[in-house]
């Protein structure tokens, strides 16, 4: 009788400690997520120093560094039309290293690269799309053109003479101007950089006559007179540029070029992690803070859920697979 009451005593205590394990752990997962992340988070830039990448990855890390808990700094990693990057932080074990994602190395670079070091899909976790950032269309001042229609009509009467610039192949500059010539019928060299900073060195020295760039990092060197904007790629005129017309206004109806960036992950961080990145994400990318700065810049602050920005990347891979057939852009040295 005894050992029966004993044996009664032990399951019923290995039942009870069972049972409080089990409603403990979320409690468990709660602290855990509270207490990530645990060192300073690194937000990789796949791209070089300069372009509209950089100034939309650092509104987001100075936003979210105030209440996250830890400092977030940015880490431009430029190569390999940003496959360099991708696969490092598809790879990375800390638990501490996040990447932005763009229209290129999520919506271009599958398309165009027949094996990627990194899937985009399996390797990646989307947090929140940031940002969307009207392209503009520039020119080197000494061009003798002042819109996108005395453009279109000195290229068709060059063919192949102008060069364009673009920070990489599958770069958001270099589908931008794909698209514009597929849609002008016009043919122009394409000239790839390591990133936007050395191609607008390059262009604003006279080395290119034009190149299509996100408009953060354009506004300065246009309101200096060191670049001209023929056209915007945005639906509407911008407040900051009232005079410049759309490519759709000069005669090529629906036309409409935006890059955009996002924050990821790697896909094997802890759900409890991805939860408080999203929420940290969300909340700082729809603040006023980054909204106000990005709007300096023209960018548009956007602070999606995870569930949008993955239907929206989704979405784009279906806009730019055909775009990208058509124009058969393909990697460097192929």
């Amino acid at each position: 009788m005894q050992f029966e009451d004993q044996s009664t005593t032990r399951r019923t205590w290995i039942t009870q400690a069972a049972a409080a394990g089990l409603s403990l752990s979320p409690l468990f997962a709660a602290r855990a997520a509270e207490a990530w992340p645990t060192k300073p988070v690194r937000l990789v830039v796949p791209f070089a120093p300069g372009g509209s990448s950089e100034i939309v990855a650092r509104a987001l890390a100075g936003e979210m560094a105030k209440t996250i808990g830890q400092n977030v700094f940015v880490d431009n990693k430029p190569g390999a039309a940003g496959n360099i990057a991708m696969q490092e932080v598809a790879n990375s074990t800390d638990g501490h290293t996040l990447i932005l994602g763009h229209i290129g190395t999520l919506a271009v670079n599958p398309y165009i690269f027949p094996k990627l070091p990194y899937d985009a899909e399996r390797d990646f976790a989307p947090i929140t799309l940031i940002s969307k950032v009207p392209s503009l269309y520039v020119v080197h001042p000494d061009l003798p053109v002042k819109d996108l229609k005395e453009f279109v009509a000195y290229a068709k009467a060059r063919p192949g003479q102008l060069n364009y610039g673009s920070a990489g192949n599958g770069s958001a500059g270099h589908l931008a101007m794909e698209y514009l010539k597929l849609a002008t019928g016009s043919f122009m060299l394409h000239v790839p950089y390591r990133g936007t900073g050395p191609m607008l060195t390059d262009l604003m020295a006279g080395r290119l006559q034009a190149a299509s760039v996100g408009a953060p990092a354009l506004l300065q060197f246009i309101k200096a007179g060191k670049l001209r904007c023929i056209a915007t790629g945005s639906s509407t005129r911008l407040s900051q540029l009232p005079d410049v017309p759309t490519v759709a206004e000069q005669g090529y109806k629906g036309f409409e070029m935006t890059q955009w960036y996002g924050l990821m992950a790697p896909s094997k961080l802890p759900k409890e992690h991805l939860d408080k990145l999203e929420a940290e994400a969300v909340k700082a990318a729809r603040s006023r803070a980054v909204a106000d700065k990005l709007g300096q810049e023209t960018a548009i602050a956007v602070g999606s859920t995870r569930a949008e920005f993955a239907a929206f990347i989704r979405q784009e891979q279906a806009r730019w697979k055909p775009v990208i057939a058509r124009a058969q852009i393909k990697p460097e040295g192929t």
